[in-house]
């Protein structure tokens, strides 16, 4: 049995360009105006080459979110358990409200409530949880406790993402990193 794939392999240049046509027009003419059409006419590629490597417009948002917030996201380890969730915060709230990466994951997720396949796409890709998970890996064994676990990812990403969607802003990202640090001491969730 071949592993080869079938059809032409993906140019690297015209995905990038792909990507790139996506987040523009994102910014320009909002997600309902995105089109396959214009995201091949913004790239310079054919409507076949989209549509060979993306079904739908909300994967191609989905490839330009997820490559970028794992760069974005990506922390340097703090000193202390408190400079660490304060800098990942930071991080998630510049990346929410600044990124067209970002911006990308914000429609991405307004399309979920009303599109189960674009629910499907974001739950799959995860976007936030990996960095989310590498913050709170190194800062769990300083607080002697195990902090990977959802529950934990929802404590730390959720305030964040519920603020910004819903006020256009980040809460009080040192108040709140008090409060989670103060309620995973404890042993328990943050709220406990």
């Amino acid at each position: 049995m071949s592993t080869t794939p079938v059809g032409r392999p993906r140019s690297e240049s015209a995905r990038r360009a792909v990507l790139q046509a996506v987040d523009d027009l994102l910014a320009e003419v909002g997600y309902a105006g995105v089109t396959m059409k214009g995201i091949a006419d913004r790239a310079g590629v054919g409507r076949q080459t989209v549509y060979r490597w993306w079904s739908t417009t909300a994967e191609i948002l989905l490839e330009a979110c997820v490559a970028d917030a794992r760069d974005e996201l990506r922390t340097v380890p703090q000193p202390d358990a408190r400079r660490d969730v304060l800098g990942y915060l930071r991080l998630l709230e510049a990346f929410l409200l600044h990124s067209h990466a970002g911006l990308c994951y914000r429609v991405l997720l307004g399309e979920t409530q009303h599109d189960g396949a674009v629910r499907e796409l974001v739950a799959r890709a995860d976007i936030l949880a990996p960095s989310a998970r590498a913050c709170l890996r190194r800062v769990g064994p300083r607080l002697q406790q195990d902090l990977d676990h959802d529950l934990h990812v929802a404590e730390l990403v959720g305030p964040v993402v519920y603020a910004v969607l819903t006020t256009g802003g980040a809460p009080d990202l040192e108040a709140l990193t008090d409060h989670l640090l103060a309620g995973w001491s404890r042993g328990g969730p943050a709220g406990a």
